[in-house]
């Protein structure tokens, strides 16, 4: 059996990924105009906020790329090769909201439990004469 017919669970995540991205371009609008003023090659240095910044913006990429494959998934993959996905996003996901509540980890919620539930098994349907 396949994820879903109607695939969501990546364009979910494509979705908090660019949500994540232009959250932090708007938030941290300060820290990154001080990058640029720096050059951005080694700007960063021992900068706790500049680092934070720059964690921050690029962890939207590899989202989005996983987001992108999720997508490409879906439809052909079945739903229990995908359970080690759901187990390794529910990790992240309880870390980051027990070092951080108030983010958006809980975005990723909907997608693990998607990729974790339990699915019922097809019934074999009886071949007709």
């Amino acid at each position: 059996m396949t994820v879903s017919s109607r695939p969501w669970m990546g364009r979910w995540l494509l979705a908090v990924a660019a949500l994540h991205t232009l959250f932090g371009l708007l938030v941290f609008a300060g820290p990154l105009r001080q990058l640029l003023r720096l050059g951005l090659f080694n700007a960063v240095g021992a900068d706790p906020l500049l680092g934070a910044v720059t964690w921050f913006l690029l962890f939207g990429a590899p989202l989005a790329l996983l987001g992108q494959a999720l997508t490409l998934l879906e439809r052909r993959v079945d739903a229990p090769a995908l359970r080690p996905l759901g187990w390794g996003l529910l990790a992240l996901g309880l870390l980051g909201i027990v070092l951080m509540p108030a983010s958006g980890f809980w975005l990723l919620l909907p997608v693990v439990w998607a990729l974790l539930r339990p699915r019922p098994a097809l019934a074999s349907q009886p071949s007709s004469p």
